[in-house]
């Protein structure tokens, strides 16, 4: 598992299993929301056995797949929501990382200069230059 930190209430990651559940809860995390369709790939577990362990543990789940990198303004709109409404750390997921950090990133459009929402996903790993170019 590899957790990329964008702020103090949000970190992104590829990927995670069913088995990373348990170590999301300990790392403090209180919300976990899938940004990845099942099907993309052969191997990669349901998003409904990573929900049902989820919600084992106690955390809270959320299903806003996204089609590669169609981000509807519905996802980008409840994904504020979640960010904005969690009390403890949220992990976003998808197959890389690099669709949650966008649409971190479009939820901050109207709130951060676009240069700090470059540099933050940058320094997580993400060059998201040319997905912004246009905003």
């Amino acid at each position: 598992m590899e957790l990329r930190k964008i702020n103090a209430d949000l970190s992104v990651s590829p990927q995670i299993d069913v088995m990373d559940v348990i170590k999301i809860k300990e790392a403090g995390f209180s919300t976990i929301v899938n940004n990845r369709p099942d099907g993309e790939e052969d191997d990669q577990p349901l998003w409904s056995d990573i929900e049902a362990e989820a919600k084992r543990v106690g955390l809270k789940f959320i299903n806003l797949p996204v089609v590669n990198v169609a981000q509807t303004p519905e996802v980008v709109e409840q994904t504020g929501k979640v960010l904005n409404e969690a009390i403890e750390p949220v992990l976003l997921y998808c197959r890389s990382g690099t669709r949650c950090t966008q649409i971190w990133a479009l939820t901050q459009i109207n709130i951060l200069p676009k240069e700090e929402i470059l540099k933050t996903a940058f320094e997580a790993g993400y060059d998201l230059s040319r997905f912004l170019r246009d905003f």
